[in-house]
């Protein structure tokens, strides 16, 4: 079970990471401090000492691993991925709108979001912003107001009698956030650069050249229910499992060959350089093993731990479920299973992570999609299929999965951390080990 302190610093990666640019800032300082080395893409590194290390690719992606004195060909890659990116509204280029007397910003929706909750919702800003300084240069930087500055006004039931009985959402005229009345007289432009300038004294903005930003609600995650039975808040699908990922990695009694991949973009396909099929990971690998058939003894003496959240069921919708797959929150970990490849588990790697969920007390749970519904996809199978290493599609369950606030039950998250503190820790001669790779 998880202790409170643990549970508090989930909550305040969650409450501290509006997007992915955040999320992966929050867990390089956390790496830092705990002794892994930054090591820059552009830098000269080839041949690694015995070690910690990550390095951040666009912002949004971010890869950390662990070296021990044995070959990487011989021992293989304890591996483990999740993605920081949610779904979400994020900010268009020119995204100013004044129509009877309001201010208004337009906006692009970010991945498969559940829209109507978005609506009523106190919501902020955040992202990255680039800009020209005063002496000619180019600089570029994070940036979140934080407090409240926006909202999604419903239309009142007494303009929409049907509005409780059906609901359309026009994505391009209704899913516009309204800022403040026209009488004030301030620019979108203007309001970026006194954020940068608050954020970053240093800076001396000119002129914004270019921005990714992304609307968010600012109520915090909390824990909630009678007991404290669930965890609720925003980007818990897939933020969770990459704080659980980072964690495990860095209190891993002792750590062996391993490495977690965070990529962004899962969301809208990730096609991206810091994608799952883009070169992130692929391009990593090649400098820790130069040798190509050096580099292919290792990943087919490797596993991937695919971690996204898993539906769980939902007492209001049991229906929506095959009636023999029934994860409940609380309950352990989710093998996630698809006979078309939607998912990457198999019968081996499935079996692997379920005795490794035994061997720390856990019973894992299974999902499978009905026959007559669509089944959705992860990070896993597109990993598979780019490096060639065998792939277990698992997640804590959740509700309310790509609404703007999603339900965990509080102790999921541990579980999971537990076992894959164990798969990092499995040394190469430990018989779960040995026994997959036979």
């Amino acid at each position: 079970m998880q202790n409170t302190s643990s549970l508090d610093r989930l909550l305040d990666f969650l409450g501290q990471s509006p997007t992915p640019y955040h999320a992966v800032a929050y867990l390089s300082k956390l790496l830092d401090a705990n002794g892994f080395q930054k090591l820059e893409e552009s830098g000269p590194w080839s041949t690694l000492k015995p070690g910690k290390y990550f390095i951040v690719r666009q912002d949004g992606g971010l890869i950390a691993f662990t070296l021990t004195d044995d070959p990487l060909d011989q021992t293989g890659l304890r591996l483990a991925g999740a993605h920081t990116d949610s779904p979400c509204l994020k900010v268009k280029p020119q995204p100013a709108k004044r129509k009877i007397n309001y201010l208004q910003l337009g906006v692009e929706v970010y991945g498969g979001a559940l829209l109507g909750p978005w609506f009523d919702r106190d919501l902020s800003l955040a992202g990255r912003v680039s800009w020209s300084e005063e002496n000619g240069g180019f600089s570029k930087a994070l940036i979140n107001f934080q407090y409240p500055l926006a909202v999604i006004p419903s239309l009142a039931i007494h303009l929409d009698r049907e509005a409780n009985k059906k609901k359309s959402i026009n994505k391009q005229t209704d899913l516009v956030p309204l800022l403040q009345l026209t009488d004030v007289d301030e620019s979108f432009e203007g309001l970026l650069i006194e954020q940068i300038e608050k954020e970053h004294p240093q800076a001396r903005p000119q002129q914004i050249l270019g921005h990714d930003l992304f609307f968010f609600d600012v109520q915090k995650p909390a824990r909630i229910g009678l007991h404290g039975d669930f965890i609720t808040g925003a980007r818990l699908d897939n933020l969770l499992s990459c704080f659980t990922l980072i964690h495990a990695l860095i209190h891993s009694p002792e750590p062996q060959n391993s490495l977690v991949i965070l990529n962004d973009h899962e969301e809208v396909g990730s096609v991206s350089t810091a994608g799952a099929q883009g070169p992130f990971l692929k391009h990593l690998l090649k400098r820790l093993v130069p040798e190509s058939e050096r580099r292919q003894q290792m990943l087919c003496r490797s596993l991937l731990i695919s971690t996204d959240n898993a539906h769980g069921v939902h007492p209001n919708y049991g229906d929506k479920h095959d009636p023999e797959h029934l994860p409940t929150l609380n309950n352990g970990p989710v093998i996630k299973w698809n006979a078309n490849q939607r998912y990457a588990t198999d019968a081996v790697t499935g079996g692997f992570f379920r005795a490794l969920c035994q061997r720390t007390g856990v019973e894992a749970q299974d999902f499978v999609m009905r026959n007559d519904m669509a089944c959705g996809s992860t990070t896993g199978p597109l990993t598979a299929a780019e490096i060639g290493v065998r792939t277990v599609d698992v997640g804590v369950p959740s509700l309310a999965m790509h609404s703007i606030r999603e339900t965990t039950g509080s102790s999921d998250y541990s579980a999971l951390q537990e076992a894959l503190q164990l798969f990092f820790a499995l040394a190469p001669k430990d018989p779960l080990w040995t026994g997959l790779n036979q």
